[in-house]
């Protein structure tokens, strides 16, 4: 990126929303999970029924009598419970046979027992090979395959056996990932907050998911982010953030476009034959902007910055935000002076600081100082 935000990144405390259940994941009873069993080994057949999700005989007169249970099949049920908080607790990864799917995610077996992967916790390499296709069809495809997976829940009481595809697909294709990789991606779903967008990974399928923050969308403010970006769209984007400990990816489309202003504001205020594009404004001539006077009374107590002076002010065509934002322009410095650009809703300022700082070396201190003023 030729350009640099000074301001502090927006928060991502909303990064990723937790993931949805369909009403087919939510209603799932997994009558098909044996429970382990602490009663006596002989058990009623209605009990026995009731265990496994059978319905029990309304005409067998024995009903009521005790039937001898198999121990041995008892204890591989107990045994792979156990195996499966195991590989829980170590993240392993499985690959696992599909048995069948439902309108909420598919089934897979495990050892002696069978497991769910809800639709969410899918691998958007499955959806994104026909975005319009109905995730249902998409799932019905899978019966007869073997998919990657990992231990999400395991609850043997309530006979759950929970598996994420989502969860192994970070395991083995978050290392290949780093900032400032440029990938070109589906977007999966829309939220006030900003959109996820599916990346596609050099074998050609889509790995991994990543947030677009509603600030990083476009140059424009950005107040719904529908009236930018749909699902299914088609989107190139840059990795601007890796949160490995919560398997979260920051994106951004408009740091791939050039902001115009970054580089000068002649197309906003047109030079005049006898203007240079650097003429100090004087403190008389000068509208500052809300607040801008007293970070830049910050600035001066930064060692390295010596002089902070005022150039052109515009209106923007566009709203790029209604808080006051600094960035450093691309423009050249010229005898230890660097151009800053103060914006705020449709108006903007040129800021020229005297440095023997570098283009780091003023960042931090802008961050800094944006972090000490209210």
């Amino acid at each position: 990126m030729l350009a640099a935000s000074l301001k502090p990144a927006p928060s991502l405390a909303a990064f990723f929303p937790s993931a949805r259940r369909s009403p087919g994941a939510s209603s799932v009873s997994f009558p098909f999970f044996p429970a382990r069993f602490n009663q006596r080994p002989l058990l009623s057949a209605a009990a026995t029924a009731e265990s496994t999700g059978a319905p029990a005989s309304q005409g067998d007169s024995s009903a009521g009598a005790a039937h001898p249970i198999d121990e041995a099949r008892l204890a591989q049920f107990a045994a792979d419970w156990d195996a499966a908080r195991a590989d829980k607790e170590q993240g392993k990864i499985l690959t696992l046979p599909v048995l069948k799917s439902n309108t909420g995610g598919v089934i897979v077996k495990y050892n002696s027992l069978q497991g769910f992967v809800p639709n969410p916790l899918l691998s958007p390499a499955h959806c994104c090979k026909d975005p319009k296709r109905p995730i249902q069809d998409v799932t019905k495809d899978l019966v007869g395959t073997s998919i990657s997976v990992k231990v999400s829940e395991v609850n043997e009481e309530e006979r759950k056996l929970v598996f994420s595809e989502k969860d192994a697909s970070w395991s083995t294709y978050s290392s290949q990932i780093k900032i400032g990789d440029i990938y070109d991606g589906i977007v999966s779903s829309v939220f006030h907050y900003g959109a996820f967008v599916h990346l596609r990974f050099p074998d050609g399928l889509y790995h991994l998911t990543g947030l677009v923050h509603v600030s990083e969308v476009s140059w424009d403010l950005v107040q719904d982010v529908q009236d930018f970006l749909n699902e299914g769209d088609a989107v190139k984007v840059i990795v601007i953030n890796i949160d490995m400990d919560k398997s979260r990816i920051a994106l951004s489309i408009r740091q791939l476009e050039e902001d115009p202003l970054l580089e000068t504001l002649d197309k906003v205020i047109p030079l005049e034959a006898d203007q240079s594009p650097d003429r100090i404004m004087s403190p008389s001539e000068v509208e500052l902007l809300p607040g801008l006077d007293g970070i830049c009374n910050e600035l001066l107590q930064e060692d390295g910055i010596t002089d902070v002076q005022f150039g052109r002010q515009a209106l923007e065509k566009r709203v790029v935000s209604q808080d006051l934002e600094l960035w450093l322009s691309n423009v050249p410095a010229k005898d230890n002076k660097f151009t800053l650009l103060a914006r705020a809703g449709r108006q903007v300022q040129e800021v020229y600081l005297t440095t023997s700082l570098d283009q780091e070396g003023i960042k931090r201190a802008v961050q800094r100082v944006l972090g000490r003023v209210p």
